[in-house]
Protein backbone atom coordinates (compact mmCIF):
# COMPACT_ATOMS: atom_id res chain seq x y z
CA UNK A 1 0.00 0.00 0.00
CA UNK A 2 1.31 3.60 -0.96
CA UNK A 3 2.01 5.96 1.57
CA UNK A 4 -0.50 8.33 2.26
CA UNK A 5 -0.36 12.06 0.98
CA UNK A 6 -0.18 14.71 3.91
CA UNK A 7 -3.49 16.95 2.93
CA UNK A 8 -3.12 19.67 5.54
CA UNK A 9 -0.43 22.40 5.00
CA UNK A 10 2.50 22.70 7.29
CA UNK A 11 1.23 26.61 7.64
CA UNK A 12 -0.87 29.06 5.93
CA UNK A 13 2.73 30.82 4.13
CA UNK A 14 3.42 27.29 3.17
CA UNK A 15 -0.59 26.89 1.57
CA UNK A 16 0.07 30.61 -0.04
CA UNK A 17 3.77 29.54 -1.67
CA UNK A 18 1.84 26.65 -2.87
CA UNK A 19 -1.12 28.30 -4.34
CA UNK A 20 1.21 30.35 -5.88
CA UNK A 21 3.32 28.12 -7.91
CA UNK A 22 0.16 26.08 -8.96
CA UNK A 23 -1.28 29.84 -10.29
CA UNK A 24 2.38 30.78 -11.95
CA UNK A 25 2.38 26.93 -13.94
CA UNK A 26 -0.82 26.80 -15.02
CA UNK A 27 -0.20 30.11 -16.37
CA UNK A 28 2.53 28.78 -18.01
CA UNK A 29 0.70 25.99 -19.51
CA UNK A 30 2.63 23.45 -17.23
CA UNK A 31 1.17 20.37 -16.03
CA UNK A 32 2.71 19.02 -12.76
CA UNK A 33 5.02 16.67 -14.42
CA UNK A 34 6.56 19.26 -17.40
CA UNK A 35 7.38 21.89 -14.54
CA UNK A 36 9.13 19.02 -12.51
CA UNK A 37 10.83 17.57 -15.06
CA UNK A 38 12.11 21.60 -16.23
CA UNK A 39 13.21 22.26 -12.85
CA UNK A 40 14.90 19.25 -12.42
CA UNK A 41 13.07 17.91 -9.90
CA UNK A 42 10.59 15.17 -8.70
CA UNK A 43 7.01 15.02 -9.61
CA UNK A 44 6.11 14.52 -5.72
CA UNK A 45 8.10 17.26 -5.32
CA UNK A 46 5.84 19.59 -7.20
CA UNK A 47 2.96 18.09 -5.63
CA UNK A 48 3.83 18.04 -1.98
CA UNK A 49 5.04 22.14 -2.51
CA UNK A 50 1.64 22.92 -4.31
CA UNK A 51 0.00 21.10 -1.33
CA UNK A 52 2.44 23.39 1.42
CA UNK A 53 3.05 19.96 2.72
CA UNK A 54 6.86 20.47 1.74
CA UNK A 55 9.19 23.19 2.40
CA UNK A 56 11.61 24.49 -0.40
CA UNK A 57 14.66 25.19 -0.34
CA UNK A 58 16.15 28.62 -2.02
CA UNK A 59 17.96 26.55 -4.69
CA UNK A 60 14.58 24.59 -5.06
CA UNK A 61 12.38 27.98 -5.51
CA UNK A 62 15.48 29.17 -7.69
CA UNK A 63 14.68 25.97 -10.10
CA UNK A 64 11.45 26.50 -10.32
CA UNK A 65 11.19 30.43 -11.31
CA UNK A 66 13.74 29.46 -13.81
CA UNK A 67 11.59 26.53 -15.43
CA UNK A 68 8.48 29.06 -14.58
CA UNK A 69 10.38 31.77 -16.66
CA UNK A 70 9.93 34.59 -13.39
CA UNK A 71 11.94 35.70 -10.75
CA UNK A 72 11.90 33.88 -7.39
CA UNK A 73 10.16 37.33 -6.46
CA UNK A 74 6.93 37.19 -8.30
CA UNK A 75 6.93 33.91 -6.55
CA UNK A 76 7.42 34.97 -3.14
CA UNK A 77 5.49 38.27 -3.73
CA UNK A 78 2.53 36.38 -4.88
CA UNK A 79 2.20 34.18 -1.84
CA UNK A 80 2.50 37.34 -0.07
CA UNK A 81 -0.68 38.65 -1.83
CA UNK A 82 -2.95 35.41 -1.71
CA UNK A 83 -1.63 35.31 2.26
CA UNK A 84 -3.31 38.02 2.72
CA UNK A 85 -6.75 37.23 0.50
CA UNK A 86 -7.01 34.12 2.10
Amino acid sequence: MPPRRKIQPRSAEHAALGEAIRRLRKQAGLSQEELAELADTDLTQIGGLERGVRNPSYSTLVRLATALRVQVSAIVGLADEIGVEG
